[in-house]
């Protein structure tokens, strides 16, 4: 997705303009737009005309219309978005209140603006827009002396770093300055991957080489965390796959690629943070009830005991029609990142967000117990006896 523009007043109301560039922005632009926007965008209207004969014919135009929203379809097999509403700008072609249906496609401009810009829909611009987040993927390609560390996305891929040392050759007898000049090649590729991978995002690092360089860089770099306790490499280490590459080259990413252990790897990389917080759940369900809860009014409840540690909530919940019920899921949402904790929104088309939502499409795992609502409600009612 690509931001034109962005003009928001201090009450946060205001207008955006966006360009939706691949078929996965068609999915962000419809959990963007609500019933009571605003939308402005190209379209096609049919338009009835008279000659000076009296022949009525009709022919079809390219006009901008600006539309109320009144009723949003979107198609997730085909990725296709059509938004109903009546015109509320002049038009020479569209009487004012009249109905009609925009189609909104890829590579087409649209300015949507609201009453209300609240939190949760201004990230998931921002995350729409900045290819660092739907990068899933990210690799370090590599052959002695020269690096490339790049983020992987749907539809391109980024350089993030060039690390490039020069390593002497190996001298009979005295191998010190070549070795010496490796360690500080692994040294700042390490440095590189700290810098410019977010292992919150990133689910797989993809480590190509030709020869054994990327064994023995995987070995540095986690020997060297291991004495210096580098808790950010040794906590991801799981995700650091080796494959083989003809060279150090970016171009040589599109073999590492290809390899069969990389593609079944990265097959769902999307919904595998969600499947594991969803795991997470379901095992303290199970063995510390208390610690997780469902169900907007009890997870409510552990937020005002600051006790939520991760949230699980469906972006389902977020296209509700009632605007005090969607406020409602936007203050928990706030509330709980003011708590210092997580906070996961799941995708409705991901397996993980369709078994969020027969949990109510909210969920909460606790730092710390808290008293069943129930078992409250009944201390609250034997006291008034």
């Amino acid at each position: 997705m690509r931001l034109v523009r962005k003009d928001l007043e201090k009450d946060n109301a205001g207008q955006v303009t966006l360009i939706p560039e691949e078929p996965e922005d068609m999915w962000h632009t419809y959990n963007l737009l609500q019933v009571g926007d605003s939308l402005r965008a190209s379209t096609i209207r049919k338009v009835q005309t008279e000659s000076a004969t009296g022949s009525v014919g009709s022919n079809r135009v390219r006009t901008t219309l600006t539309l109320c929203v009144e009723a949003i379809d979107f198609d997730s097999q085909a990725c296709q978005l059509r938004v109903k509403g009546t015109n509320i700008q002049e038009n020479e072609y569209v009487k004012m209140g009249a109905y009609h249906t925009i189609e909104l496609e890829p590579n087409r401009q649209f300015t949507l603006a609201k009453k209300q810009w609240d939190s949760v829909v201004l990230e998931r611009i921002e995350q729409a827009c900045d290819p660092a987040w739907s990068a899933d993927v990210a690799a370090v390609v590599m052959q002695e002396g020269l690096a490339h560390v790049c983020l992987v996305t749907p539809s391109m891929t980024l350089t993030r770093a060039k690390v490039e040392v020069n390593i002497p050759r190996k001298r009979k007898g005295n191998c010190s300055q070549h070795d010496r000049a490796l360690e500080r090649f692994y040294e700042q590729v390490v440095q590189a991957i700290q810098r410019h991978i977010n292992f919150e995002v990133v689910k797989c690092v993809l480590v190509a080489s030709p020869g054994f360089v990327r064994e023995q860089f995987c070995d540095y770099m986690f020997q060297q965390a291991v004495k210096t306790d580098n808790k950010l490499l040794l906590e991801n280490r799981s995700k650091f796959l080796q494959v083989h590459s003809s060279s150090g080259h970016k171009y040589a990413l599109k073999e590492a690629l290809c390899d069969p252990t990389v593609t079944s790897r990265l097959s769902d990389t999307k919904a595998a943070g969600e499947v594991k917080a969803l795991d997470d759940f379901y095992k303290m369900l199970q063995h510390e009830p208390d610690r997780a809860f469902y169900g907007l009014k009890h997870v409510e409840k552990a937020n005002e005991a600051m006790a939520i540690d991760t949230l699980l909530i469906s972006d389902e919940l977020f296209r509700h029609q009632d605007v005090a019920t969607r406020a409602r899921y936007v203050k928990l949402v706030d509330s709980v990142r003011e708590n210092m904790g997580t906070v996961r929104i799941f995708s409705s088309l991901h397996v993980s967000g369709e078994q969020l939502g027969q949990l109510t499409g909210v969920a909460a795992i606790l730092r710390f117990p808290v008293a069943e609502l129930s078992d409250q409600e009944d201390e609250s009612s034997s006291e008034e006896d």
